[in-house]
């Protein structure tokens, strides 16, 4: 896809410096983060274990190799890391191919964006097979580029997924606004030093200093993410 990138330091809109936009996915786009709960206690459950509900909130927007780690050793499954991994990824692609719901104002704020020629990445701890059936729904002429957590070293809570968008956008990460759900993606937003709007799905997320947080997506426009990085 051909993207005109404004050179860096420049301004995107009178008073602003925005270079870029860097969209999380699930949670943030598409309303999955259920889904893939539901997969993992169905999973577990065929294999005899219960998932403690509590647990939600420790894998929730991490990287499966994290999150599926840590449910075979919170319940002692007989199951390898790989193993369970196919079968979560299976069930996730199975229910999206079912429905994928857009979070509220996800389809709109895209188009905006694209509109207005914003250079704009997803970036996501699932993988790429995951990514790509869900570019189906959500448009793949939407994003300059896209970063899968199988396609880096270090995911989410780490910065490199982030450093590496904006790196292919041609923009610098300061000059970079990014939307996420989960305290995990936020973590790897911030510390790649970029301007964050929460908007939170399954954990509450408390404002910081260059973190904006929002109840939804119908909340974020184009004029106020220029204005998270007004000079």
């Amino acid at each position: 896809m051909t993207t005109t990138i404004p050179a860096l330091g420049t301004r995107t809109a009178e008073g602003s410096a925005l270079q870029a936009v860097l969209l999380d996915m699930d949670g943030t786009l598409v309303d999955t983060e259920g889904f893939w709960w539901d997969v993992e206690v169905e999973v577990f459950g065929a294999l005899g274990h219960t998932l403690d509900e509590t647990w939600r909130h420790v894998v929730v927007g991490g990287p499966m190799s994290r999150s599926a780690g840590f449910l075979i050793e919170a319940t002692g499954a007989d199951i390898t890391l790989a193993e369970l991994t196919v079968l979560l990824n299976d069930g996730f692609e199975e229910r999206i191919g079912r429905a994928l719901p857009l979070m509220p104002g996800a389809a709109r704020l895209l188009a905006e964006l694209a509109t207005h020629g914003v250079p704009t990445a997803l970036v996501s701890a699932s993988h790429r097979r995951i990514i790509d059936r869900v570019l189906t729904g959500l448009g793949p002429q939407h994003f300059a580029l896209t970063i899968a957590g199988d396609e880096v070293e270090r995911t989410k809570p780490h910065p490199d997924p982030y450093l590496l968008a904006a790196a292919g956008l041609g923009a610098d990460p300061t000059r970079c606004a990014v939307i996420e759900d989960t305290a995990t993606g936020v973590a790897a937003a911030e510390a790649a030093g970029c301007h964050v709007v929460a908007v939170p799905s399954v954990a509450p997320i408390a404002p910081a200093v260059r973190r904006t947080v929002v109840a939804s997506l119908e909340e974020v426009d184009l004029p106020f993410l220029r204005g998270l990085l007004v000079l």
